[in-house]
């Protein structure tokens, strides 16, 4: 366990009373000369280790990246369980503007941390963190995954991801419309960076109508540039109030389920990749009361920490493209219970990650 000497009160206050409780370990880690200061969260290894990217973030406050850390950890948990993987939870977030203060230093100091655990985490890819920064952390760090091909990865995890994420809507239509496609709805993607991108080419495949906003005038110049039959909303408040909208896809940061957002959502569907897209407990019900289908993020968007796995083991993209393919039958398992037990959704999904996690601890 870290040593908390020194560790502000509001930073302990958060670690030893937060809502997201039940973690194994959670390390400080600070590096003076590099700049470095990052929170590694270990919520349960009760399946192998925890698995589970890096996020590079400006936080308002340490006790925020630490919180952020506990709940992103605790979710790596449940996506890892029922993505099948032989693997539990963890996170790690740094605390800084990478546009600012991202370095070579900085990232290999990281790495030695991370290295200091002996395997008991593995690292990848997240928010503010890209293939390159972990090609950099692999040169301190055995156990980093999501780097390049040229050094022995399997590059952007983005492209599964998307790819998982259409399975889940692919199920959800089935469940709904009674046939998994998305051929003629409406689909609204919040977020076009490294997975919203990819999603829109599914769905234009596939042949629905896609509508999309970004904080980030450049990801919707590239989308209409290439597709101009893409419709542009103002922001993502003018999305989920689009008429005629049937699936909403949050795809940037989380906390998007909230209730400002679901009292005014449109669409019959909730399926995206963002990561704790429920601000906080009670929205699933909240969803639920208002007949609207919430397909579980950490179980859609799964594609990734697949691909991430695999690559520990030899990477095969044909491989890790059919388990994620299982993301489909995963979600229907997941409705069906939630219909049987009558609860919802995310409640279901709980359930089930919560009973392999316990089986786990006691074979």
């Amino acid at each position: 366990m870290t040593d908390v000497t020194g560790v502000p009160g509001d930073v302990l206050h958060t670690l030893f009373h937060s809502d997201q409780g039940g973690h194994e370990q959670v390390v400080i880690c600070q590096d003076r000369a590099s700049g470095l200061k990052a929170v590694i969260a270990l919520h349960s290894t009760a399946l192998g280790p925890a698995l589970g990217g890096t996020r590079f973030y400006p936080y308002a406050s340490e006790a925020e990246a630490v919180a952020d850390a506990l709940n992103l950890s605790r979710g790596m948990s449940y996506k890892n369980a029922l993505a099948g993987l032989d693997h539990g939870g963890g996170k790690a977030v740094i605390i800084g503007d990478p546009e600012k203060v991202k370095s070579e230093e900085l990232l290999l100091a990281y790495g030695r941390f991370v290295a200091s655990l002996g395997g008991r985490y593995v690292t990848a890819c997240d928010v503010g963190t890209y293939v390159a920064d972990m090609d950099v952390v692999a040169r301190e760090c055995r156990w980093t995954t999501g780097r390049s091909p040229e050094n022995g990865g399997a590059g952007d995890s983005s492209v599964l991801t998307a790819f998982g994420v259409f399975q889940g809507m692919r199920a959800s239509a089935q469940h709904l419309w009674g046939e998994a496609t998305l051929r003629g709805r409406t689909v609204g993607i919040a977020g076009v960076g490294k997975v919203g991108r990819h999603l829109v080419e599914h769905l234009l495949s596939d042949g629905a109508h896609v509508v999309i906003t970004d904080v980030r005038e450049e990801s919707v110049r590239r989308i209409t540039e290439l597709h101009p039959e893409v419709a542009v909303a103002a922001d993502t408040e003018a999305l989920i109030r689009t008429e005629g909208l049937d699936v909403y896809a949050p795809c940037a940061l989380g906390g998007a389920l909230n209730d400002t957002t679901v009292p005014v959502l449109t669409a019959k569907v909730v399926c995206g990749a963002a990561n704790n897209q429920l601000a906080h407990p009670g929205v699933e019900k909240d969803l639920a009361d208002r007949s609207v289908l919430y397909a579980p993020d950490y179980v859609v968007n799964a594609g990734g920490v697949i691909q991430v796995a695999d690559e520990l083991h030899g990477f095969d993209f044909d491989r890790c493209k059919e388990k994620a393919t299982t993301i489909f039958d995963t979600t229907l398992e997941i409705f069906a219970r939630a219909k049987s037990d009558g609860i919802p959704p995310a409640a279901a999904a709980d359930r089930i990650a919560e009973q392999r996690m316990a089986e786990a601890r006691h074979r």
